[in-house]
């Protein structure tokens, strides 16, 4: 049996201000403290042995995999590249203005989702998708996984066989535990 709790990192400096991160970071605020730590009381309240604790290498989900391992049995997580947010490459740090003002017009008839991909020089979908399906398929037993807003997305899709634009739309909470089992997708509030 396969079991991943799946989470996005809390809440960013960067997130706070409408910046975009991709492979770049910012640190959780205090909000983003609170939302990691309310996730570790909800995973310790499930009671459950875990087989497996891994988050993405960057510096926001380095930090909510801290917080949430002090507040449960989890040791500390292991750190998996495919776990990581998409590059939005030269994009990585700016906001939609900032967008707009150095690429006029490229972002002209792209949706609040798909937009992500129209970066010159950042991650296509289509390898963030392959990553991401990679990850899934290697998954055994009981996983918690702390990763980002878009491949939290990603992953979600690829495990309930969406379309990219049904995928691209998933909601994306920071308070929120994804439970993937059995083909089906639950969310645990953490509030």
């Amino acid at each position: 049996m396969t079991e991943i709790y799946l989470i996005r990192h809390g809440e960013t400096e960067w997130n706070a201000q409408g910046r975009f991160q991709g492979r770049l970071d910012s640190a959780l605020t205090d909000t983003g403290v609170r939302q990691a730590e309310a996730i570790g009381r909800r995973l310790a309240e499930l009671n459950l042995s875990f087989d497996a604790f891994v988050s993405s290498p960057l510096g926001r989900t380095r930090q909510t995999a801290a917080i949430i391992s002090g507040s449960t049995n989890l040791p500390a997580a292991q750190y998996d590249d495919r776990l990581a947010e998409v590059s939005l490459g030269s994009w990585d740090g700016l906001t939609h203005i900032d967008i707009d003002a150095q690429w006029p017009g490229l972002l002209d008839g792209s949706t609040p989702f798909d937009w992500f991909f129209r970066s010159p020089d950042g991650e296509g979908y289509d390898a963030a998708f392959q990553r991401s399906e990679c990850w899934l398929r290697e998954q055994h037993g009981v996983t918690v996984a702390v990763s980002h807003g878009l491949v939290s997305r990603i992953i979600r899709g690829a495990y309930s066989g969406l379309a990219k634009t049904e995928a691209l739309s998933l909601p994306v909470p920071q308070d929120v535990i994804w439970r993937l089992s059995d083909g089906r997708i639950k969310p645990i509030s953490v509030r």
